[in-house]
């Protein structure tokens, strides 16, 4: 019996048989992949918008902490 080194031609896995896998997802970079960058990009676009109001708030306090000083 011989045994194979390819994943799409399962002699010697014991009797079932596997899903054929595209290159994709050979190089691990399937439609689960696209759904994991999809939610990084979430996340990283929240992070960027709190940090945004963040400065944003120390911004305004800044500039009344001024006109306070200039009077």
């Amino acid at each position: 019996m011989t045994d194979s080194k390819n994943i799409n031609n399962p002699v010697g896995q014991g009797g079932g048989q596997r899903k054929k896998l595209s290159r994709a997802e050979r190089q691990n970079n399937g439609p689960h992949r696209n759904l994991d960058r999809q939610i990084a990009a979430d996340k990283k676009a929240e992070l960027v918008r709190k940090m945004r109001e963040k400065a944003g708030a120390d911004e305004g306090a800044g500039q009344a902490g001024d006109e306070a000083a200039q009077s």
